[in-house]
């Protein structure tokens, strides 16, 4: 593994925002100089740009999705929610109980209870089309909710994987620069961006999915690696991206800690030392 001299980095384009959501303090997630080791400070990922924090792997969120699986064990409630999927249109509370085979009060019920836990988005509409008075009330319509709902025990974080290479590759074409370098300055931004969203450190890493833990000399290790499956047939490039989505995180929650590569360390490959010295040169592992 050989450093990369972050002097020779090119200027990256200025990235338009993702369309990913995300919490309202991050619009000014990074200050000047708060990037992480080789990531170059121009080209850095605009005010507003999306965070590795916001998932569906929060604990609210996976709570919510975990609730949403549970309530598709219901037979009734899975046939009304794939009769509603297949349909073009919002579906009412008649059609939806006759194409079933359930009463109007029953598949109500299953309608309202999909509705609460996420998986339907509901609107009012008349179906005949008049309005004005004596056109009657607008009628309850379920579609498939257009939020994705995921559940991965444990937490699987490939959408941060496929935003730094898409950043990434389009930031190496843009500025010449080495591919690597480019997911490199990305992975750290991102990072970054994450910690800027959460109140410190351990809620970032644990939004993104790492399951931080204390060992007894102090140490942080993780639980969980994100991007598991992928280390299988891609182990330095996904070592080299935990260890830049960390860095950026700690650089931004402003710890002075030691992050570093370290394959026995826990279910990841990153440790984090409990000390407050400065990184040094050896510390800097760059792509190669």
């Amino acid at each position: 593994m050989s450093s990369t001299n972050s002097g020779s980095t090119a200027a990256g384009p200025t990235r338009a925002p993702s369309n990913r959501a995300t919490n309202a303090g991050s619009a000014n997630a990074r200050p000047a100089g708060a990037s992480s080791a080789g990531a170059s400070s121009a080209g850095t990922r605009p005010a507003g740009a999306s965070s590795a924090g916001t998932s569906s792997t929060d604990a609210g969120s996976t709570d919510a999705g975990l609730r949403a699986a549970a309530a598709l064990r219901d037979p009734a409630r899975a046939a009304l929610y794939a009769y509603i999927s297949a349909s073009d249109d919002a579906v009412g509370r008649d059609e939806a109980a006759g194409a079933v085979g359930l009463s109007r009060g029953t598949a109500a019920f299953h309608l309202d209870r999909m509705a609460d836990d996420g998986l339907l988005d509901v609107e009012f509409r008349r179906l005949s089309g008049r309005t004005g008075p004596g056109s009657g009330r607008p009628a309850k319509l379920y579609r498939r909710a257009s939020a994705p709902i995921s559940v991965s025990l444990p937490a699987r974080r490939f959408d941060i994987v496929g935003e730094v290479l898409a950043e990434a590759i389009e930031r190496a074409d843009a500025a010449g620069l080495p591919i690597r370098t480019a997911i490199q300055q990305v992975a750290a931004e991102i990072g970054a961006d994450a910690a800027a969203d959460s109140p410190d450190l351990t809620a970032a890493l644990e939004a993104s999915g790492y399951e931080p833990r204390t060992e007894a000399g102090g140490d942080v290790v993780f639980g969980n690696c994100p991007f598991h499956e992928l280390k299988a047939n891609h182990t330095e490039m996904v070592c080299h991206l935990n260890v830049e989505l960390v860095r950026g995180m700690a650089t931004q929650s402003g710890c002075g800690c030691h992050v570093e590569q370290d394959p026995s360390a826990g279910r990841c490959c990153v440790r984090i030392r409990n000390s407050e010295m400065a990184r040094t040169d050896d510390a800097q592992e760059q792509f190669s």
